[in-house]
């Protein structure tokens, strides 16, 4: 099964007790891409790097997927990453991922 996370840019509220296994993944990965990296007390590498923002977009991309990738694959493990997508407006250096994942059975 493969689930589309798309337009990820804030957090949102955090659901304590999520419905299903898979409301709880969605919410974990989207946690883990919206959170830069150093902000987590006990864990400052959790989360994403902030500092690739100031990149060119191709370069951006290339490094923010790998990023992603990363941290899914170490901080969600039930989740697989197959793509990473982005939408945006380059003339005004705004970058949107779409992460697609697959979860493990």
């Amino acid at each position: 099964m493969e689930i589309t996370i798309s337009s990820i840019t804030e957090i949102g509220a955090v659901n304590f007790a999520p419905a299903t296994e898979i409301e709880e993944i969605i919410q974990n990965v989207r946690t883990i891409v919206t959170t830069p990296i150093y902000s987590v007390p006990l864990d400052r590498m959790f989360g994403v790097d902030p500092e690739l923002v100031d990149l060119p977009i191709p370069v951006l991309q290339a490094k923010l997927t790998a990023k992603i990738v990363a941290a899914v694959q170490k901080y969600e493990p039930r989740a697989q990453v197959t793509a990473v997508t982005y939408d945006g407006d380059a003339k005004e250096g705004i970058v949107k991922p779409t992460v697609r994942i697959r979860l493990k059975e």
